[in-house]
């Protein structure tokens, strides 16, 4: 019932003293559950692993670069490692986060 209760007071045009009135509680009681409800939400999101950007880029056939700019590329690339999961390619260089690293990982198998 509580979370059906805060459910209608986010509708929009929602008089929180009116829902309150129907079921027979206090305004003061409603307010209280909003915000137990806004503060559980907020501790889930913290604890949830956050996204971060992915930039795929189409692989560059390597006969068409010639030696020094394969070169670059190597020099370039030394320090990272590449990961490919299901397909999809993921670059990680020196000094990445290995928690962001691990909850990448983590995201890419739950959706394969």
């Amino acid at each position: 019932d509580k979370a059906r209760i805060i459910a209608e007071t986010l509708e929009p045009n929602a008089i929180i003293s009116e829902v309150a009135r129907r079921y027979g509680l206090r305004p003061q009681q409603v307010f209280a559950w909003r915000r137990e409800a806004r503060k559980q939400a907020a501790s889930v999101q913290q604890d949830s692993p956050a996204f971060v950007p992915a930039v795929v880029a189409a692989a560059e056939p390597a006969a068409s670069r010639s030696p020094k700019q394969r070169k670059r590329q190597a020099t370039r690339d030394a320090g990272m490692i590449e990961l490919e999961i299901d397909g999809i390619a993921m670059r990680v260089g020196r000094g990445a986060d290995t928690k962001t690293v691990a909850a990448v990982i983590r995201a890419l198998k739950a959706t394969s």
